[in-house]
């Protein structure tokens, strides 16, 4: 049997197919694309691997310059530290959105303040969008908690980043805006909330931390302010939240204080 393509005279161009025909130009942007498909395929991968390459750049680039800040106040040890802890909780949050599926930005670091991912990609509802908030806290406190038994072994600069590491958890419990605090908060019903004033109150008062009146003047102004409950709370969240408060009131508490 002889095959089509080998009946054409050498030097000759190669007739186009019948579906290309009939879409005209936009056939033969198509031909092409299907010919040169390898190098297109090439291309892409090379591109996507460049796009990849340059997020972490800046990762990097911006943790550099959040280091920087902090050696020049702190020294060397202590910014390491610190910036560790942070990146760490930065991946609590990258770690639960990819088994959420969404897409997010890499970490960014802005010197002075922390860091941030943006997400590309909106969470299903509320108690998908409390994990998601609350999974920074909960690998910041595993930073913390581990941060703090170097202290207990060599003491020192450790003291320092186990309590700043809590410090900058706790903070961002705050239950406003875009922070961690906020996006658990969503998904807490009234009554959750109130429970969960309770705690903080009563953290507040055993620790004598005056970070916990932030975290108390944020939740009164959801629930008398703003009143965006949700009608059905979420137990799980609820409890990660509680316990979350609890384990950065007592490092803040145990952890002596810096001189």
């Amino acid at each position: 049997m002889l095959d089509r393509a080998a009946a054409i005279p050498a030097g000759e161009p190669k007739p186009q197919p019948q579906w290309a025909k009939k879409l005209g130009p936009f056939g033969a942007i198509a031909v092409a694309a299907l010919k040169f498909k390898t190098a297109i395929l090439l291309f892409l991968t090379k591109a996507k691997f460049l796009l990849t390459g340059l997020a972490q750049l800046k990762t990097l680039l911006s943790m550099l310059a959040f280091f920087g800040v902090y050696w020049t106040i702190y020294g060397w040890k202590f910014a390491a530290g610190f910036v560790i802890g942070i990146y760490i909780h930065e991946m609590g949050h990258v770690w639960m959105l990819r088994q959420y599926g969404l897409r997010a930005s890499a970490p960014m670091f802005i010197p002075g303040f922390g860091a941030f991912v943006s997400l590309y990609q909106s969470p299903l509802d509320v108690s998908q969008d409390a994990r998601i908030g609350l999974a920074g806290p909960l690998w910041g406190a595993g930073a913390a908690i581990s941060a703090t038994l170097m202290s207990v072994l060599y003491g020192g600069v450790w003291v320092g980043i186990a309590r700043a590491t809590a410090f900058i958890n706790l903070f961002n419990l705050i239950p406003v805006w875009t922070l961690d605090g906020g996006r658990g908060f969503r998904a807490l019903d009234l009554k959750q909330r109130w429970y969960w004033m309770g705690l903080v109150a009563g953290l507040w008062y055993f620790t004598g931390q005056g970070l916990f009146a932030l975290l108390l003047l944020g939740a009164a102004y959801r629930v008398f302010w703003r009143k965006d409950a949700p009608p059905e709370g979420d137990p799980a969240a609820f409890l990660e939240f509680a316990g979350l408060l609890a384990v950065f009131g007592a490092l803040l508490k145990l952890l002596p204080p810096v001189r």
